[in-house]
């Protein structure tokens, strides 16, 4: 667990948007996180994290939704309809990479068996990635049907749990252990209220980057020092209840991509960059593009702050072959 509070680090990074009563994905009214970690000593460290919006009903087959791509190394699977539609059927998965492929699979049969599904015969699921093969076994692919069922139905709308936990449990960025990160913060659209909330799937390289100073750990160069190294990569899902379109929805995910280099990303050829951004209210009609600014501007912060979170909730990990992935602490950026 971290040891200091959110609002730390919102105090740190000085931002102007302030967070949600939770700081995290679920302050956003009707979303769900539902995670399951899957460890074996130090050989496998995998899981699964899934976001639930429960405005996908019977009722209501699709959200408004966009993807940005930053570096297209990935496979997030369901990106090219959402491109063409704009819209989001399923609840949002992430897992590891050699994973993705039989998760889509369970996010598949979770659906066709929900209520209201009994007649579909088309249906989009949408599974992200990142590769925890440094510090896990991944070719055991040890993520099973019935771990992305459990991430699904258990999901709440409590603050999801942090770090080294569910898809995030492989995961390492900037040098330091990594893993799964939320926050959100609110923005105003004319005379409304908005809340933005972003969830991380942080694995990504670069050189860490807090407030303009760099922070660096004895696992910096990894990358350098294993040729064979893939899966510089992050997951980003923003979910918010600003009646945005999807081609708004668009230039909203592009913003989150944007603050992974607030933080030092270096946006490597290994790396799977991508953002996932949905609005849980159809707009009946969009506000004007010139009233934006302020979700632009949330975006970023609560991306750089959930990136941040991620890395403090993660202890040091010490995975196969005996790979280290160096926990960051609060002394770390403070100085302390």
């Amino acid at each position: 667990m971290p040891d200091h509070a959110p609002d730390s680090v919102h105090a740190l990074l000085h931002h102007a948007h302030a967070p949600g009563a939770c700081d995290a994905i679920t302050d956003v009214a009707g979303v769900r996180v539902g995670q399951v970690t899957v460890r074996e000593g130090s050989r496998l460290h995998t899981g699964v994290t899934a976001v639930v919006p429960d405005a996908l009903t019977t009722a209501r087959a699709s959200l408004p939704c966009a993807v940005a791509v930053g570096n297209g190394h990935g496979k997030l699977i369901g990106a090219t309809q959402i491109a063409e539609l704009g819209a989001l059927e399923t609840p949002i998965v992430l897992t590891s990479t050699l994973s993705a492929f039989r998760a889509a699979d369970a996010l598949v049969g979770w659906m066709l068996a929900r209520p209201g599904h009994e007649r579909t015969i088309s249906l989009n699921p949408v599974v992200g990635e990142c590769n925890d093969g440094w510090l896990s076994d991944i070719r055991t692919r040890a993520v099973t049907d019935a771990h992305v069922v459990q991430a699904l139905e258990s999901a709440t709308p409590d603050r999801p749990e942090e770090g080294s936990v569910g898809a995030g449990t492989g995961m390492d960025a900037l040098g330091f252990k990594a893993g799964i990160g939320t926050a959100s913060r609110t923005a105003r659209i004319g005379l409304e209220d908005y809340v933005v909330g972003v969830l991380v799937q942080a694995n990504f390289s670069g050189t860490l980057r807090v407030a303009g100073r760099p922070v660096l750990s004895n696992q910096q160069d990894r990358h350098a020092r294993t040729p064979d190294a893939q899966g510089n990569s992050c997951m980003i899902v923003l979910a918010t209840n600003a009646p945005l379109d999807a081609r708004q929805l668009g230039r909203v995910a592009r913003r989150a991509v944007y603050a992974m280099g607030r933080l030092g990303a270096d946006y490597r050829h290994g790396s799977g960059d991508y953002a996932i951004a949905f609005s849980t209210v159809a707009p009946a009609r969009p506000p004007a593009d010139a009233a934006l600014n302020p979700v632009f501007t949330a975006t970023l912060e609560a991306t750089e702050a959930a990136i941040l979170q991620s890395l403090l909730a993660s202890p040091t990990t010490v995975g196969r072959e005996g790979r280290v992935a160096p926990g960051l602490t609060w002394e770390h950026l403070t100085g302390a």
